[in-house]
């Protein structure tokens, strides 16, 4: 079970500590400036890509001798240097893909990069977003067990489809059982696990799950 791990070029302030994720991720990509962060924390930089408008000379130079696979495509193309990444990362066959670096920078980016994970998803890959503070994944309907290490996290749930159906949760503060969750709702914004492990089901649509903890 192969899991990458992309890094993207957001602001370096937003990006979670790579080195947590070491024993974690067996193949690293860094799409333009992703590459150089994966660089600065001495992880092995597996494939670099994108059009690298956002490196210095010197940066470049470093990722291109470092970097096992090097791939550099012209500014003007069709698509994002993180879809480029991602289509790179579908050759190893990933049981899941962690997303770094694509938060907390331009909203339009932002908001496209959380619907990459639907793109993701449907090639039957977890995938999840990763900043300082978040975790972001999407879920298809079934059951499904939550676990956090620390119980102070905040987790969260937002349609990501107009309806998520008949949502229920088990082992949280906030109980919830057979509730529909429609497009704006902010009902299940701020909960938190009350016991080791927990669950949430529902019959249709597509959620979004969101671990937080304070800044």
């Amino acid at each position: 079970m192969t899991r990458v791990g992309i890094v993207a070029g957001g602001p370096n302030s937003a990006i979670a500590d790579l080195t947590q994720y070491r024993q974690d991720i067996d193949i690293w990509i860094g799409a333009d400036l992703g590459a150089w962060y994966i660089l600065e924390k001495e992880l092995i930089l597996n494939t670099a890509v994108g059009d690298f408008d956002s490196v210095n000379n010197d940066q470049l130079i470093l990722i291109q001798n470092n970097a096992i696979s090097f791939k550099q495509y012209p500014i003007e193309k069709d698509a994002t240097d993180l879809e480029l990444a991602i289509e790179i990362a579908f050759h190893f066959q990933p049981s899941a893909i962690h997303l770094f670096g694509v938060t907390a920078g331009r909203l339009d980016h932002e908001l496209a990069n959380i619907q990459m994970l639907y793109q993701i998803m449907n090639k039957g890959v977890e995938a999840t977003i990763v900043d300082s503070i978040n975790e972001l994944s999407l879920f298809r309907p079934g059951s499904h067990k939550i676990y956090v290490k620390n119980q102070k996290v905040n987790i969260s749930f937002l349609p990501f489809s107009n309806v998520v159906q008949n949502l229920t949760l088990g082992g949280f503060y906030y109980p919830l059982y057979r509730e529909n969750l429609e497009w704006g709702t902010t009902l299940c914004l701020s909960n938190y696990l009350i016991e080791e492990e927990g669950t949430f089901s529902f019959d249709s649509g597509i959620l979004i799950m969101i671990k937080s903890r304070e800044s």
